[in-house]
């Protein structure tokens, strides 16, 4: 009876935390969009929600962390429900990473919105974020699911980021050769990309732990990054590796 009873505890334990998870997942993605919805409508009072909101998730990671190590502690958990909270904590970092991305666009859209805009590339840049957000979307799915192949699927996707990312750093260089006065705007509007880019990254770490809470493996198929910027010697700096 007690056994039943510790179960019990536990299972509400688990419960409670990946609540959480789902809690501070909800404000990432929305953090994405908003984000990105504030450079290409140079809404300032936007970014500035973004800004703001990424206290919260800060604190819900804090408290995700505090659960987990308060569970580890008291429940001594073993196999597949210890290998569920180290989970749970590296998707945390990995959602308040995200989230740290987000508020980092929102901080360079309040000093674009005093520049002359580059023609379409606010819209690309909320295309390229609105895929993160779904992969987002679908590898938190893929968590309550326990759905590896559903993980799977989003690490794949990623690719299709880079390359959105790969196009925009070729237009941009375009954009500056042709104007030297687009230069500021378009270092500032590169940083969102290589921010969203790096957003596509964290969602797949989170898809490859899923993989790793339902396996017990981590994924063998990891794909090579797509993004080329850094090694192409039409852009890599001479001298640069």
């Amino acid at each position: 009876m007690q056994d039943e009873h510790i179960a019990s505890a536990f299972d509400r334990d688990l419960e409670s935390i990946q609540a959480l998870i789902m809690k501070m997942g909800g404000l990432v993605e929305e953090a994405i969009i908003d984000a990105a919805k504030s450079l290409e409508y140079r809404d300032e009072e936007l970014a500035e929600k973004v800004r703001d909101g990424d206290r919260a998730v800060d604190l819900l990671e804090e408290q995700i962390n505090e659960e987990a190590a308060r569970v580890i502690a008291l429940r001594a958990p073993t196999a597949v429900d210890l290998r569920l909270i180290l989970s749970v904590m590296k998707i945390s970092a990995n959602l308040e990473r995200i989230g740290d991305y987000a508020k980092n666009m929102a901080k360079r859209t309040t000093v674009l919105s005093q520049m002359t805009p580059i023609d379409g590339s606010p819209a690309a840049l909320r295309r390229m974020a609105r895929e993160v957000e779904r992969m987002l979307k679908d590898a938190l799915d893929a968590y309550i699911q326990r759905d590896a192949d559903l993980a799977r699927d989003v690490m794949h996707r990623d690719h299709d980021v880079d390359q959105m990312y790969n196009a925009l750093f070729r237009e941009f260089l375009t954009f500056m050769m042709e104007d030297p006065r687009n230069i500021t705007a378009c270092m500032h509007l590169h940083f969102m990309a290589k921010n969203t880019e790096r957003m596509g990254d964290h969602v797949t770490s989170i898809a490859e732990q899923v993989i790793y809470l339902v396996t017990g493996e981590m994924p063998e198929d990891k794909r090579p990054k797509s993004d080329k910027t850094s090694t192409d010697p039409a852009v890599a700096p001479s001298g640069g590796k």
